[in-house]
């Protein structure tokens, strides 16, 4: 028992200390839409020379920043669309985004208990409740209707009754559709070469899915629940 302990105690203090580290050093700074625009052409030319291994670091970058709940996922994501194209970026982000989740809602079950019950012990009371009415549809509605910041679900999560198997696979599921339009719109930014190009149809078409997506999601999901009530 000692031995898990420590093990914990160093995991943790690890895991801490990168995330300083992260906004020490600013790294953050790598994270935006400016920096992946001006970078673009270096990131194609690198992806064209080495894909497989552009591929696998994106994979293992993308793991980390959301299983260490970092900001950038949806930049990243973006950056996916662009270097990757639609369909590729599609898998990789799918997996990766699933797989940084459920590692988050690992972390917060076994090692950060304490602290996010603490800081989210009401939303705790809450989510259980809402597994106990409605299972695992209760996270593929949070999931699709990201009316809840992301890591905030996986955190969370992590603390509920349900098992981390389930969590994953209906992760996944649940954000698929978000993520192809996001890597859709990633696709299309890598496009603009430039601001004439902003206006073109494409590229306003993904922005606007990026907009309306949740709420159309959320008039479904409201009019799937009231059909099945009845």
């Amino acid at each position: 028992m000692q031995r898990i302990s420590i093990q914990k105690i160093l995991l943790g203090t690890t895991i801490i200390l990168g995330i300083v580290l992260f906004f020490i050093l600013d790294l953050d700074r790598f994270l935006t839409l400016s920096y992946l625009k001006t970078s673009q052409t270096e990131f194609q030319t690198l992806f064209a020379a080495h894909p497989f291994a552009v591929i696998a670091a994106y994979f293992l970058l993308y793991i980390i920043i959301v299983a260490a709940s970092l900001p950038g996922a949806a930049v990243i994501s973006l950056a996916g669309g662009a270097m990757f194209g639609f369909w590729i970026g599609t898998l990789v982000v799918s997996f990766a985004s699933s797989i940084g989740a459920t590692l988050a809602a690992f972390l917060a079950r076994y090692l950060f208990r304490g602290p996010v019950e603490r800081n989210f012990g009401d939303r705790l009371t809450l989510v259980n409740e809402g597994i106990r009415r409605e299972g695992a549809f209760y996270l593929f509605t949070m999931r699709l209707i990201p009316a809840i910041p992301f890591f905030i679900i996986n955190v969370v999560m992590g603390l509920s009754a349900m098992p981390l198997k389930k969590f994953y696979w209906v992760s996944q599921l649940g954000m698929l559709p978000g993520t192809m339009v996001f890597l859709n719109a990633g696709s299309e930014l890598g496009r603009i070469d430039s601001l004439g190009d902003i206006l073109s149809p494409g590229l306003l078409f993904s922005f606007a899915l990026l907009g309306i997506f949740p709420l159309a999601t959320k008039k479904a999901m409201e009019f799937y629940r009231k059909k099945i009530r009845t």
